[in-house]
């Protein structure tokens, strides 16, 4: 019999290459969460229909930029998928500049809000979208609000209270 974490490991494998593999882990209640680095975002697509192949659901897609990212240029988007009652994230590297990644919303309907949201709100691509207007703001603010203010990263990574609010402060003060 295949376990679910054999079968993963045989459709990443098939996917994005033999390189490609999860590390999982079972918590002290029995919920399983896996975690895979694609190589890049070339084999998000493949992954994609791999995952749906066997009833995955997307959950979320997270776009975050760390310090250590940004020193070696560069940023990552995780997306988080639902597998039976585990949880499965694939983290996919991109550039700082000219990030691009290939639309799942044709494989995971859901997906849609997230990539636009990712449009909008960073300096990410997300080719093939079928609906590629943006969400909440006005077409007369400027593209990537969260990449030219306080980094989404940074305001939501528990930095409250005051240490945010200097950071705040700070940047309105640059010229």
């Amino acid at each position: 019999m295949t376990t679910l974490i054999d079968e993963v490991a045989a459709l990443l494998a098939a996917a994005a290459g033999e390189e490609t593999v999860a590390t999982w882990r079972r918590d002290r209640k029995g919920g399983l969460t896996g975690w895979c680095r694609l190589p890049s975002a070339d084999s998000l697509l493949a992954v994609g229909r791999a995952i749906a192949s066997i009833q995955g659901r997307l959950s979320m897609v997270t776009a975050y930029l760390t310090e250590k990212a940004r020193e070696k240029g560069g940023r990552e988007i995780a997306y988080h998928f639902d597998l039976d009652g585990a949880t499965l994230t694939l983290t996919v590297p991109l550039p700082l500049e000219g990030a691009q990644v290939p639309s799942l919303t044709p494989i995971f309907r859901n997906c849609d809000w997230h990539e636009r949201e990712l449009m909008e709100l960073y300096e990410i691509q997300v080719v093939g979208h079928p609906d590629p207007r943006r969400l909440f703001l006005a077409d007369s603010v400027p593209d990537a609000p969260f990449e030219r203010l306080i980094p989404y990263s940074t305001f939501t990574n528990g930095a409250g209270g005051k240490a945010l609010w200097e950071k705040v402060l700070a940047a309105k003060e640059k010229p």
